[in-house]
């Protein structure tokens, strides 16, 4: 595989995965009695931590790596 494939598969699988994780905090929310506006804001913060999760594991790998 070469290192453009590798990079767009895993950016595919962090928004797969930050996708998923921002579906359940909205899903978790609403079940807990959230009403819609402040599950959206959940979720939405909850897509924004993985993705800056991503991020800083990607940076750390970068200067361990190099």
């Amino acid at each position: 595989m070469t290192g453009l494939s590798t990079i767009l598969l895993t950016c595919a699988l962090i928004l797969v995965v930050a996708t998923l994780t921002a579906a359940g905090a909205g899903k978790i929310a609403r079940l807990g009695g959230s009403n819609y506006p402040t599950a959206i804001l959940l979720a939405a913060t909850a897509f924004a931590a993985v993705l800056t999760l991503a991020a800083a594991v990607a940076s750390a790998l970068t200067e361990v790596l190099s």
